[in-house]
């Protein structure tokens, strides 16, 4: 679609669950009390996946993903973005994979092509810490409030969608 419309992609991350501990929490206690079905979740994320080609494992816990953020937004500005981000949803969804710790983001750095004896110095240096939190703000302006969440000037496509409805995104259907 980037080629054929000969557009950018610009990532802007969100904070889906920035209260789950770096350890990573099961599904069931994330949601412990809400009027909400896992299974059923996983079953429409399964469907949805196939539908649109996605690899997805299964999975029974989360993890928190703002480590993974900020290193993506080094690894966009590294040259690496597209890589990075391919490769840390592979560990995460597919693999089930921690994306919190040092180790499995070291791993998928180097997987995306990124040096990852770097990976610790960027994290304790917090040097795109910045450019998540103007994100998460960015995020919180628009309305963001489920991903994965298209915008494209004033119009926003919400979860995954067939390649039609992009196609209708683009030309301002």
């Amino acid at each position: 679609m980037r080629r054929e419309y000969n557009i950018e992609l610009c990532w802007t991350v969100f904070p889906l669950h920035p209260e789950i501990p770096e350890a990573g929490m099961e599904l069931a206690d994330l949601f412990r009390g809400r009027d909400f079905d896992i299974e059923a979740m996983q079953k429409r994320l399964a469907t949805v996946a196939a539908e649109v080609g996605l690899p997805l494992g299964a999975r029974t816990r989360t993890c928190n993903s703002r480590r993974a953020q900020e290193l993506g937004k080094w690894a966009e500005a590294m040259g690496k973005g597209d890589e990075f981000h391919r490769s840390v949803y592979h560990a995460y969804f597919v693999e089930g994979r921690n994306i919190a710790l040092l180790p499995e983001l070291e791993m998928i750095a180097e997987a995306a092509g990124l040096p990852k004896n770097d990976v610790y110095d960027v994290l304790a240096q917090a040097q795109f810490a910045e450019a998540v939190d103007g994100d998460w703000a960015r995020a919180a302006t628009i309305g963001v409030t489920a991903v994965p969440f298209h915008l494209f000037g004033e119009r926003a496509l919400v979860g995954f969608h067939p390649y039609e409805e992009y196609v209708k995104l683009l030309a301002g259907e």
